[in-house]
């Protein structure tokens, strides 16, 4: 226990390198320990940070930079008045008079239904390119698969403002701003947005043909539906109404809904809200 190990011929071999390094560094100038290394780096560190911590800066001063609109001077508020961005929906009367239309805005004048918005084309050519017009058709029983920010209206549900498939619609087809979206669907009693489905959100959200709705004139959105107490359950399912209801989102439903022997979604909901309504 108390004897020394005998060095092997590794560590004597080792050594003598060791030895043999140190004299070359020696004999080139180049021998510094390391602690002498340290003390000039430590040095040269505590320099630079004396100098950075006694250093001023003079910060030059600028006027306050504020919105023309905050300003109040005349040329902001006439300039703002005459180019304020409204919704197309909100200057009705002034597009309908452009347009050659009927407003919407006005007093005793008849609602413009929602799937028949006013556009504003500008003179620009209405054509599809022939391209999008073979695409458009294609996927009938979709959601239309032909995007169009201009013309394209917006389905309540899935909110993708496409093109609907449907051959025989000339606003779609033709572009035709004058003409109803056959595609989709209008609340015969708010002709609001609410109120506007695609073929698809119309089926798998609310078990409904689009077939019906268009013969059916008196047809109500899930909207008027509750809000005229025909049937307080049946409520609108989309993300946006029922985080207002602070209800979770159903998410893909439809699989859940028709496994459990639902026509659609709306059904397996309603079904849930009499459950859960103790009277």
């Amino acid at each position: 226990m108390g004897r020394l190990r005998v060095k092997s011929d590794y560590e004597t071999l080792r050594n003598a390198r060791i030895v043999e390094n140190q004299a070359r560094l020696a004999s080139l100038g180049l021998h510094k320990t390391i602690s002498e290394l340290r003390s000039i780096v430590s040095s040269a560190i505590s320099e630079k940070t004396q100098l950075r911590k006694w250093q001023k800066k003079d910060y030059e001063i600028t006027p306050l930079r504020r919105s023309n609109r905050l300003k109040r001077t005349p040329a902001a508020s006439t300039r703002t008045s005459n180019f304020l961005r409204r919704s197309s929906r909100l200057r009705g009367s002034d597009i309908g008079e452009e347009n050659g239309s009927n407003s919407s805005s006005g007093e005793g004048e008849e609602k413009r239904p929602a799937n028949a918005p006013l556009v504003k084309t500008y003179g620009a050519r209405n054509q599809l390119s022939p391209e999008d017009s073979a695409r458009r058709c294609r996927r009938k029983e979709g959601r239309g698969s032909v995007y169009n920010s201009v013309f394209g209206i917006c389905c309540h549900f899935c909110r993708q403002k496409t093109l609907c498939a449907e051959e025989d619609c000339k606003r779609c087809g033709n572009l035709d701003v004058n003409q109803p979206c056959t595609g989709k669907t209008d609340c015969s009693v708010c002709h609001s947005s609410n109120g506007v489905l695609c073929r698809a959100c119309l089926k798998l959200r609310y078990g409904e043909e689009l077939e019906e709705v268009r013969e059916n004139k008196e047809w109500m959105c899930p909207h008027c539906i509750e809000e005229k107490g025909i049937n307080p359950y049946w409520i609108c399912n989309s993300s946006i109404c029922l985080k207002n209801r602070r209800m979770a989102p159903t998410g893909i439903a439809i699989y859940r809904a028709l496994e459990l022997g639902y026509k659609s979604v709306a059904h397996l909901l309603m079904d849930e809200l009499q459950r859960r309504d103790p009277s």
